[in-house]
């Protein structure tokens, strides 16, 4: 008999004859979870240079400013992560109802958050030197609570033979940051080799599999790479990595944004869905949704001239109903701070979510 995951509880039944069917018919009940958005970019608040100069998000700093890869290689010194509390984000979500936390665990930046042997550029040759990862799924598995972990496939701004389609229909290359020194760091043109940023990826994607447990999703980001690349789905090896990633463990759901060959589990995109079609696939009205969006105007890591601007309650429940009437579930984003610590205004929008849902149930 397996042992069903604690997330999973009330779905027992359904997971001793099929764990995907079961983590399905949970993740369809989940209805809302905490998106964490934490890394090197964290530190520096959308500001490089003392000015703020990101065009996206905090978390696109590197890109947007752009910092040289040697000089954002040296965040890595200066980061302690020493008020990211596992636990205490797990009650935070708890507090706000929700089912599920989901962590970057590697972003477009390439920097993990966990210890891998794939590369150097990872948590334990930081001051830190902790699993905020292990931590995290720890915690959300003594709470009950499901644990997805993002990560980053096809924009990686550290491996230097990642996807590089050229300049998109917006008029930029997202996939390089264009300084001098990227330019020597990153391979171009028909020196890129494709299968071997792959393999990287399948590496990291599959040790994150095999070392966490449970873990109740992998949830990639980075389709506008391979979207914007001549037979960009196929040469995604996207397939093969969902194929190993069912197979490692029975439970995983597998997301790729709104959807890159379309066999996901669930569709994720950003700030609402277009249901006649979303991304590279026709919209599939039988299959899950979640929606992520963020707390903060629009950037999804920290960003310091954000501060007394996020959204209220009010705007979450909003969000919330507009979910539920899809049907969607919430996936609500925070930027935890340089130190790993939650933002007070967003903690208290968290709580009071939390007071107002479960006054609702009651009522």
């Amino acid at each position: 008999m397996r042992n069903t995951p604690r997330y999973l509880k009330g779905h027992e039944d359904q997971y001793k004859d099929s764990p995907r069917a079961a983590a399905l018919a949970w993740f369809r009940e989940a209805r809302v979870g905490l998106f964490l958005h934490y890394g090197l970019y964290s530190l520096l608040g959308g500001v490089h240079g003392g000015r703020d100069v990101v065009r996206k998000g905090g978390e696109w700093i590197r890109w947007a400013a752009p910092v040289p890869f040697g000089a954002y290689a040296k965040l890595a010194d200066d980061f302690t992560a020493a008020s990211f509390d596992a636990d205490a984000i797990c009650d935070l979500a708890l507090e706000a109802g929700m089912r599920y936390v989901n962590l970057t665990a590697q972003h477009h930046d390439g920097f993990c958050l966990w210890p891998t042997d794939t590369c150097d550029f990872h948590v334990m040759n930081t001051p830190a030197k902790r699993d905020l990862v292990g931590e995290l799924v720890g915690a959300c598995d003594r709470k009950g609570l499901g644990c997805f972990l993002y990560y980053s496939h096809g924009r990686d701004w550290w491996h230097p033979h990642s996807p590089d389609p050229g300049i998109d229909r917006y008029g930029f290359n997202s996939c390089r940051p264009n300084t001098i020194e990227d330019r020597a760091h990153f391979k171009h043109g028909d020196a890129v080799e494709l299968d071997r940023y792959l393999d990287f990826v399948e590496a990291q994607v599959m040790q994150l599999c095999a070392r966490y447990h449970p873990v109740a999703g992998i949830w990639l980001d980075g389709i506008g790479s391979f979207k914007h690349m001549e037979d960009g789905v196929a040469r995604s090896r996207a397939q093969e990595l969902y194929d190993r990633i069912h197979a490692s463990r029975p439970q995983i759901l597998v997301s790729y944004k709104q959807g890159l060959t379309g066999t996901e589990d669930f569709f994720a995109p950003e700030r609402g869905v277009r249901r006649a079609g979303d991304g590279a696939v026709t919209s599939q009205a039988a299959k899950p949704y979640e929606i992520c969006t963020t707390l903060q105007p629009d950037s999804w890591g920290y960003k310091i001239a954000d501060d007394g601007r996020h959204h209220g309650p009010d705007w979450v429940l909003t969000q919330l109903a507009e979910a539920a009437a899809i049907p969607a579930n919430l996936l609500l984003n925070t930027g935890p701070k340089g130190d790993g610590s939650i933002p007070e205004e967003d903690v208290q929008t968290l709580r009071e979510v939390g007071r107002r849902l479960a006054a609702q149930a009651v009522g």
